[in-house]
């Protein structure tokens, strides 16, 4: 099998306290081991850190996201003084740097921060009380309105193997749908990177891979540009959901079908076997993928050959020895 080219150098954006910067309210760091010593093989990391762009410092007061449970209205309110209010400076660095870092094709954030947070951060009355809300962190919310399509995850939540084989997956993805528009995209690009991702979109939800066929199969109907602007939408939400075992497996028995009529009784039973165990949760995805790409090695298909999932990021992460 031919092995897919993957681009080094992928500008993704970071919370800087992952990089080992003393950025945070007490003086210290969060340094992310993975993302500074695995990650940035691939990924040419582009730290941010809210509070100190807007003036902050370090070491600095603590803040927190004041709610209310009559408005929706979001403060962001210093822990020991009230009249600490950075709410209408982290909105607008929020908005700067969505707007200003287009080139991004990722981001990692600092989770449980009330500027960083992708979600779920504690809502407090002014009386200090839990409101029993959340939202999320005042800068990362208005960079996502800014970059609504761009593959966004927390640190803390990367230490669960899926989602980090997720948001890695992601990354790449959005790299080659960026790199194909930036070249000029085509009814045919569109028709060949479509067909690419079958199987990729297929282990991640069927309906919208069986919708993003109709929109590429009328294509030639209306402007590229508003094509170009709903596929690259849904294909970007569609692999935000996180595979199942399920879709792998209905994915890898498809595939088995391009090689079963080549291998011999024992071959095809131990192929067959190894996706079963999978299903059931007693091997990793890696398992029966490494001999699938054995037999098709062996027994070469070109349409097979080009299908992303196959390979949709670099093997040297072992992203799908763990899921």
């Amino acid at each position: 099998m031919s092995e897919l080219h993957f681009p080094t150098s992928i500008p993704v954006g970071i919370s800087e306290c992952l990089m080992g910067v003393q950025v945070r309210h007490d003086g210290s760091h969060k340094h992310s081991k993975y993302c500074t010593q695995t990650l940035t093989g691939w990924f040419e990391f582009v730290p941010v850190c809210p509070e100190m762009g807007i003036g902050m410092g370090s070491p600095r007061e603590a803040i927190h996201l004041q709610g209310s449970m009559a408005h929706d209205a979001i403060r962001a309110i210093g822990n020991r003084t009230a009249t600490l209010d950075v709410t209408d400076k982290l909105i607008a660095y929020g908005i700067e740097k969505g707007t200003e870092l287009t080139q991004l094709c990722g981001y990692i954030l600092m989770g449980r921060s009330p500027s960083c947070g992708m979600e779920r951060i504690k809502l407090y009355h002014e009386n200090g009380m839990p409101l029993g809300k959340t939202s999320a962190g005042l800068y990362a919310r208005e960079f996502m309105r800014q970059q609504p399509l761009l593959p966004i995850e927390e640190e803390g939540r990367m230490q669960d193997a899926r989602l980090r084989e997720n948001f890695v997956a992601r990354v790449f993805a959005y790299k080659r749908w960026r790199d194909m528009l930036e070249n000029g995209l085509t009814l045919a690009k569109l028709q060949e990177f479509h067909a690419q991702h079958k199987y990729l979109l297929l282990s991640h939800h069927q309906p919208a891979y069986r919708y993003m066929g109709q929109v590429v199969a009328h294509a030639h109907q209306r402007p590229i540009a508003d094509v170009a602007e709903e596929y690259g939408r849904i294909f970007m939400e569609t692999l935000k959901r996180v595979a199942t075992n399920q879709n792998h497996t209905n994915v890898l028995q498809h595939l088995m079908g391009y090689v079963k009529h080549e291998l011999n009784a024992t071959s095809k039973q131990e192929l067959a076997q190894l996706i079963d165990q999978y299903r059931q949760g007693q091997v990793p995805l890696i398992a029966p993928l490494t001999l699938l790409r054995h037999h098709l090695k062996n027994h070469p298909n070109a349409y097979i050959e080009k299908q992303v999932y196959l390979q949709p990021h670099p093997p040297e992460l072992m992203l799908r020895n763990f899921i």
